[in-house]
C-alpha cells in the first residue's frame, strides 16, 4: 500500500462529516463546475537538487530546495510531499537516502507516492553566485518540461528558490495569478544562516548535532517557527519533555505550524503528568482539525484528570473505526463508567482488529467476571500501558504518540477543495466577502502568497470588491511594490472608499516623507471608520512629528 495514500481511510470519518455538510448544497451550473479548480492532479514531489558546484560544503543547498519549494507550492494550493514521505519511498524501493534517481526511478518514486508531478533540479556556485535549474516531470503524460532557470548572488538564495517555485506553479497551472514579487517576499525575516543551520540540523542523523544546529537557527532567527518545531520535536524524542514544551510553546497559535506544535506540546505536557495543560493543547488542535489521534489524546488527557471522556473516545472511534486502540480506549472508558455491555462490545471489536493485543483479553476477563469498575487513572500512570498479570491488571487508556503530518495536509487540502465548491454556490458578493476574510486572516499571519490567492479569488467572484482590491494593495505594500500598491489602493477607493486602502496610501506617503498627504489620507480613513485602531495609531505618529490632521 502506498504510504502517501495509506492514511486516507483514517480520514474517512472527518471527510464524511465534511461531505455530508455539503450534501444538501444544490449542484453547480455546468459553467461554474468547469471554472472550479480540479481536486486531483495537484500532488507534487520535489526532490533534492543535485550539487554541481564541486564543493561538498554546499550540499545542504540541494536539500534546501524541497523545503522552500514545498512551502511556496503549498501556498499555491498544490499538495506537496514531505521529506519524511520521500524518504519512506526511497526505503520502500530499496534506495539509499543519498540516491540520485534516473528518470525511470523518479517515475517509480512518484508512482509510489501518488505524485502527479516531480520537480528535479541542480545548481552550481561560482564566485559567490548561484545558478539553478529545475524541470517538471508530468508523471501521467511522461513529459518533461524545458529547464526553468534562475541565478543570483548566493546571499539571495531565497530569491532564487522563490522565483523557481513561482515559475513551476505557473508552468503546472497557467491560470495561477499570484504575483512573482509576492513569492519573493514570502520568506520573511528568516536569516540565511538560520536557514542553513535548520537544513543541516534536520538532515543529520545525530540527535546531539541536530539539537545544536536547530538551537543556532533559533538564536539567529528567534521567530523561525519551522526550526522551533523541529527543535521541540527532537527534544521530545530525547525525552526532555519540559524543555520541549518550552520550545513548542513559543510557536504562535496563528502560525501554520501551530497545530503540529501543539500536538507535541500536548504529548510533552502529558509525559510530565501535566494533564490539564496537555488537554488544552490537544483541544486547540482538535478544534481546528479533528483528526482521530488528536481527539483520542484529548480524551486520554481528560480521563487522567478523573473526568468521563467517553464521548470523545466515541468520536475517535467514529473517525477511524478500524483502529484497535480507539476501540480499546472506549471499552476502558465505558467499563469505568459502569456500562459493561457496551464495554464488552468495544473490547471484542478491539480483539477482532488486533487478535494478539496483550491487554484486551485481560480487560474482557475483568468485564466478564463482574469486577468493579477501575478508579480514574492517577497521576503516576502517565506512561503505563498495563500489567499483564491478571491479578494486578488495571486497564488504562492509550495515548497516541505519532502525528500524521501527511494526513493533516491531505485533510486540509480536501477541506479547501470542499470549501471552494461550497463557496461557488453563494452569490458573488458573499463569495467575495468570505474570500476577503480568509485573505485577511492569512495576511495577519504573514502568509502573503496565501493571502493574495484569496484576494484574487474574491476578485474573480466579484470584480467590484473594494475590500479585495484593498487587500491586494496591502500585499503589494508588503512585497515592496509601492507603485502597484498605490494603484490597487486607488482602484479600491474608486470602487468604494474604505479605511484599509486609505491607510496603505498614508503609509506609503509617510515613508516618502509626504507628511501632509499622509495626514490627509489618515483623515479620510477616520472619516470612513472613526474607531479604526490603525488609523488612530497613525494619527498619533503624525502628531509626534508635528503634523495634525486636516
Amino acid at each position: 500500500m502506498l504510504r502517501f495514500a495509506s492514511f486516507r481511510p483514517t480520514l474517512c470519518g472527518l471527510l464524511l462529516v465534511l461531505a455530508l455538510s455539503l450534501a444538501f448544497t444544490p449542484p453547480l451550473p455546468a459553467q461554474q463546475q468547469a471554472d472550479q479548480p480540479a481536486s486531483i492532479g495537484r500532488v507534487v514531489l520535489v526532490l533534492p537538487f543535485e550539487n554541481h558546484s564541486g564543493q561538498s560544503d554546499l550540499a545542504w543547498i540541494g536539500d534546501s530546495f524541497p523545503d522552500t519549494l514545498n512551502q511556496r507550492l503549498s501556498s499555491a494550493s498544490f499538495l506537496t510531499i514531505s521529506r519524511d514521505d520521500r524518504q519512506y519511498a526511497l526505503d520502500h524501493l530499496g534506495f539509499p537516502t543519498d540516491f540520485r534517481p534516473t528518470r525511470a526511478t523518479t517515475i517509480r518514486i512518484a508512482q509510489t507516492l501518488d505524485a502527479n508531478y516531480v520537480v528535479i533540479g541542480s545548481y552550481t556556485v561560482n564566485n559567490g553566485r548561484i545558478s539553478a535549474q529545475a524541470q517538471v516531470l508530468s508523471v501521467n503524460e511522461l513529459k518533461m518540461s524545458a529547464p526553468i532557470q534562475e541565478s543570483n548572488d548566493l546571499r539571495r538564495l531565497f530569491d532564487v528558490q522563490n522565483t523557481i517555485a513561482w515559475k513551476i506553479a505557473k508552468y503546472i497551472d497557467p491560470q495561477f495569478n499570484v504575483a512573482q514579487q509576492t513569492f519573493l517576499a514570502a520568506s520573511g525575516q528568516v536569516r540565511l544562516s538560520a536557514f542553513e543551520n535548520y537544513i543541516r540540523g534536520t538532515g543529520t542523523g545525530s540527535a546531539g548535532e541536530r539539537i545544536k544546529r536547530l538551537q543556532l537557527a533559533v538564536q539567529q532567527s528567534p521567530g523561525y517557527a519551522a526550526a522551533l518545531l523541529a527543535l521541540g520535536k527532537t527534544q521530545y524524542s530525547e525525552r526532555d519533555y519540559d524543555q520541549a514544551a518550552v520550545t513548542l510553546d513559543r510557536i504562535p497559535k496563528d502560525d501554520r505550524l501551530a497545530l503540529e506544535a501543539n500536538f507535541y506540546l500536548g504529548l510533552s505536557r502529558f509525559n510530565s503528568a501535566r494533564y490539564a495543560e496537555a488537554e488544552k493543547a490537544f483541544s486547540f488542535v482538535a478544534s481546528r482539525l479533528p483528526l482521530p489521534e488528536v481527539i483520542n489524546n484529548q480524551a486520554v488527557a481528560l480521563s487522567r484528570q478523573g473526568h468521563n471522556a467517553t464521548a470523545l473516545f466515541q468520536r475517535a472511534v467514529a473517525a477511524d473505526p478500524k483502529d484497535a486502540d480507539y476501540h480499546y480506549n472506549l471499552a476502558v472508558s465505558l467499563f469505568r463508567s459502569g456500562n459493561r455491555s457496551e464495554a464488552r462490545r468495544e473490547v471484542d471489536l478491539a480483539l477482532k482488529l488486533r487478535p494478539a493485543d496483550p491487554e484486551a483479553p485481560l480487560l474482557k476477563s475483568l468485564i466478564a467476571q463482574g469486577a468493579p469498575p477501575p478508579a480514574p487513572a492517577s497521576a503516576n500512570t502517565a506512561n503505563r500501558t498495563g500489567n499483564t498479570a491478571n491479578s494486578s491488571f488495571e486497564p488504562l487508556e492509550r495515548i497516541r504518540r505519532s502525528y500524521s503530518e501527511a494526513s493533516f495536509r491531505q485533510a486540509a487540502f480536501q477541506i479547501d477543495q470542499m470549501r471552494a465548491a461550497r463557496l461557488a454556490t453563494l452569490p458573488a458578493s458573499e463569495q467575495a466577502a468570505q474570500y476577503v476574510q480568509m485573505g485577511s486572516d492569512y495576511l495577519a499571519q504573514g502568509l502573503i502568497p496565501e493571502a493574495e490567492r484569496e484576494f484574487q479569488s474574491a476578485l474573480t467572484a466579484d470584480p467590484a470588491s473594494a475590500q479585495a482590491r484593498a487587500g491586494l494593495a496591502q500585499i503589494r505594500e508588503r512585497s515592496g511594490d509601492t507603485a502597484a500598491a498605490r494603484d490597487e489602493a486607488h482602484a479600491s477607493i474608486k470602487l468604494k472608499p474604505n479605511a484599509a486602502a486609505y491607510l496603505v496610501l498614508a503609509r506609503l506617503e509617510l515613508n516618502g516623507n509626504q507628511i501632509a498627504a499622509s495626514a490627509a489620507d489618515v483623515a479620510q480613513a477616520l472619516k470612513v471608520e472613526p474607531n479604526n485602531t490603525a488609523a488612530l495609531g497613525m494619527k498619533q505618529a503624525l502628531a509626534a512629528r508635528g503634523q495634525s490632521l486636516p
